[in-house]
C-alpha cells in the first residue's frame, strides 16, 4: 500500500508492504520517471496490485498512474485528510512527507472508506469530458458578452437597442467592419440593407427602423482615450465570442455523436423536459456502473440534492449539500427546471411548493430530488420512463392510504405521524 502526496514538481510517496516494512520516496512528475517506479514495484511484487491512495479523482497524476494494470488507485478527500492532520498536529504543521504518511494510514485503517477508483466506458467518460468543457466554453461566452455589453454601453449603446441579442454573428461581423457610430453613419443605407440580408435578418419592418434611426444617432462619447481602447477592446471581444462559438459548436457535435452510439441513450430520452443538452449530461452524471449506487437516497446524497441533517442535542439543522460535485448537481436541478414546462405532475408540484412558501429553488430542488428516485429506477432496470405508468402507480398509493377520519363530536386537533424518505419529512399517517 502506498499513500502519494502529489505536487506540480515532485511527489512524495510512502509505502507499507505485505510484511509491516516502510519505506518513503520521491518521485518526479514526468511520464518517464513514473515509467521507471511503475516497472520497478512491478517487478518488487511481481505483478501484484498495489494499492495507491492519493488526494486526486481526475488530473494529470490519475491518467499518468491509470494506465498501469498493477495499480489499485483509491482517491482521498483533500479534506479528509487535512481534518485528519489535524487531530494529530493542531498547531497546523505540515509537510509532504507527513501528509504521505496519512494517506497511508488512512488506506490502512478505513479502507471500507475509500472505494477504488473505476473508470467507466469510453463512450460515458468521454461524455462527462465534454459536457463538462462545453458548459465551461459556455460560460466563458457568457462573462465575455457581459464584456462586449460593458464596453458598448460606453462607447457604442445604439447596438444594444437595434440588436436584442449581441452575441450573434450579425452583430460581431457589423462591429468588426464599423466599430463606432460615426462608420457605421458613413456607410449607405444600400450596403447595409445588404449587410443585414447577408445575415438572414430579414424583417423588413425592423430593419428600415435601424436604417431611419442611424443617421439621426448621437455618439455616446468624444472622449478619445475612451474610443480609442473601447473600440480595442470591443473587437477582440468580438473576435474571442466568434472563436467561442466555433468551439461551443464542435464540442456539441462530438457529444452528439458520442451520445448516438451510448447503450443508455434510451433511457434519458424518455424524460421529459432533458433535451439534447441535458440528456448527455444525464448519463454522464450517473455512468453504467450500476452497482455505484445501492439507492436512490445513495444517488441523492452524492449528486447534492439530498439536504443535510446536523443534529445535536436539542439542536437540529437542516441544510443543502455543500460537498458534492458541482456540476452534477447543476445537471439535475437544471433538468428538474426544464420539466416543470413539459410535465403535469411536475409543474403541479412545483406550484404546491410555491404556493406553500418555497422559493424558487428550493422547490426545484424538491422536485428534483423526486425526479431522481424516478430515473434511479428507471436506470437500475435499464427500462425508459413511462409517464402513465408512474402515473398509476401514484394513483395505486394514494388509494392504499386511509383518509382521515374527523371526530363525531368537537373538534379534536389532527395528529400526524411523519416519516423520513431521503431527509425529507412526509406524513405516514393522520389520527385523532
Amino acid at each position: 500500500m502506498i499513500g502519494l502526496d502529489w505536487a506540480d514538481q515532485k511527489h512524495v510517496w510512502s509505502m507499507r508492504t505485505a510484511d509491516g516494512h516502510r519505506q518513503r520516496g520521491e518521485l518526479v512528475n514526468s511520464p518517464e520517471a513514473v515509467e521507471i517506479w511503475a516497472a520497478e514495484l512491478a517487478l518488487r511484487f511481481a505483478g501484484q496490485p498495489v494499492a495507491i491512495g492519493i488526494e486526486q479523482s481526475r488530473g494529470a497524476v490519475i491518467s499518468m498512474l491509470s494506465k498501469y494494470s498493477h495499480f489499485v488507485l483509491f482517491p482521498v478527500l483533500s479534506t479528509s485528510v487535512s481534518n485528519y492532520r489535524k487531530s494529530f498536529t493542531p498547531s497546523g504543521a505540515k509537510s509532504d512527507a507527513k501528509d504521505s504518511d496519512l494517506i497511508l494510514d488512512l488506506l490502512i485503517k478505513h479502507p471500507e472508506q475509500l472505494p477504488p477508483l473505476r473508470p467507466d466506458t469510453v463512450e460515458t467518460r468521454s461524455l462527462q469530458f465534454l459536457t463538462e468543457e462545453r458548459r465551461k466554453l459556455v460560460n466563458l461566452h457568457t462573462s465575455q458578452v457581459q464584456t462586449l455589453t460593458n464596453w458598448l454601453k460606453q462607447v457604442f449603446p445604439q447596438v444594444l437597442h437595434w440588436f436584442e441579442d449581441v452575441s450573434t454573428p450579425l452583430v460581431h461581423d457589423l462591429l468588426l467592419r464599423w466599430p463606432t457610430l460615426p462608420d457605421l453613419q458613413k456607410v449607405s443605407s444600400k450596403t447595409l440593407l445588404n449587410f443585414f440580408h447577408r445575415h438572414n435578418c430579414r424583417s423588413q419592418e425592423r430593419n428600415q427602423q435601424r436604417l431611419a434611426e442611424i443617421p439621426h444617432a448621437v455618439p455616446a462619447t468624444h472622449d478619445p482615450a475612451l474610443l480609442k481602447a473601447g473600440v480595442l477592446c470591443i473587437q477582440n471581444t468580438v473576435r474571442l465570442l466568434t472563436q467561442m462559438r466555433t468551439g461551443i459548436s464542435a464540442l456539441e457535435n462530438q457529444i452528439a455523436e458520442v451520445f448516438r452510439s451510448h447503450p443508455d441513450r434510451a433511457i434519458v430520452e424518455s424524460f421529459p423536459g432533458a433535451g439534447a443538452v441535458l440528456e448527455p449530461r444525464l448519463i454522464a452524471a450517473v455512468g453504467t456502473q450500476r452497482d455505484r449506487f445501492p439507492s436512490a437516497q445513495s444517488l441523492a446524497a452524492f449528486v447534492g440534492i439530498a439536504p443535510v441533517t446536523e443534529a445535536s442535542g436539542n439542536s437540529l439543522w437542516i441544510h443543502w449539500r455543500w460537498a458534492c460535485p458541482k456540476f452534477i448537481r447543476q445537471t439535475f436541478h437544471e433538468w428538474a427546471n426544464c420539466s416543470i414546462k413539459s410535465c403535469a405532475w411536475a409543474r403541479e408540484f412545483y406550484d404546491q411548493l410555491r404556493a406553500r412558501g418555497k422559493s424558487h429553488h428550493a422547490a426545484i430542488r424538491a422536485l428534483a430530488f423526486k425526479w431522481i428516485r424516478i430515473f434511479f429506477r428507471c436506470w437500475r432496470d435499464r427500462v425508459p420512463y413511462d409517464e402513465q405508468r408512474y402515473l398509476r402507480s401514484r394513483q395505486a398509493r394514494n388509494a392504499e392510504t386511509p383518509a382521515p377520519v374527523p371526530p363525531a363530536h368537537g373538534k379534536a386537533q389532527p395528529r400526524f405521524l411523519f416519516k423520513t424518505c431521503g431527509d425529507f419529512q412526509k406524513i405516514a399517517e393522520i389520527s385523532y
